[in-house]
């Protein structure tokens, strides 16, 4: 049993992939007469209309799409007999510029604020007290404010969540933190421990931190 792997290919050129592959594959066999060229290429052809079936009638692939397609097949009384029971194919489609443009722009202007953030470290600010004892923290970077956390004191630790909207919008879960070095404490968890999420969200937990505020 031998294998035909195509690699990755544009759907514009799989027919001749295959045939060149197929070709390549049983060169030792055309010269030993265990199998005529012309098999090679009827072979090829059946496997070929079968991939414009798929790809072209059922998939609507278009040319500049990427696939890749493995199956198994042997000779067998000088004819190519394809196991098509074991054929794989991986599809990767082309997204029109336009799908995609807009969240190019978007990313460098991201990547952009982010240089900007690093260049002006994020400072930690108490600015007030909730009812309950627990503390509330402004997340600065230079005069704006880009964030707010509150922080549960519990004997020598403390537990901190938050939210930032500035590199990226992020929410920090209940985390715990030592309250010895507070301020580099809760920088770290602020670096480090921020889960992605829509900024609206991020907003919202900002809003609702500060509204805690006794």
């Amino acid at each position: 049993m031998a294998t035909l792997n195509t690699g990755l290919i544009i759907v514009g050129a799989y027919a001749d992939k295959v045939r060149r592959t197929l070709f390549a594959q049983l060169r030792d066999k055309v010269k030993s007469k265990e199998i005529d060229s012309k098999m090679i290429a009827k072979a090829s052809g059946d496997l070929n209309k079968l991939l414009y079936e798929i790809f072209v009638n059922r998939l609507k692939l278009n040319k500049g799409d990427v696939v890749r397609i493995v199956v198994d097949y042997d000779v067998e009384n000088g004819n190519v007999v394809w196991n098509l029971d074991s054929l794989r194919i991986e599809v990767f489609k082309r997204l029109p510029e336009e799908d995609y443009a807009e969240i190019v722009k978007e990313s460098v202007k991201r990547i952009e604020e982010l240089e900007e953030v690093e260049e002006v470290r994020m400072r930690i600010e108490r600015v007030g007290q909730t009812d309950l004892g627990d503390f509330v923290y402004e997340i600065m970077v230079g005069d704006e404010k880009v964030g707010a956390l509150v922080l549960t004191p519990l004997n020598d630790e403390g537990i901190v969540r938050g939210a930032l909207v500035k590199p990226n919008p992020v929410i920090i879960e209940k985390t715990k933190v030592n309250l010895e070095n507070l301020e580099e404490e809760l920088l770290r968890v602020v670096e480090e421990k921020g889960k992605v999420v829509e900024e609206d969200e991020a907003k919202k937990i900002i809003e609702d931190i500060e509204g805690m505020i006794g």
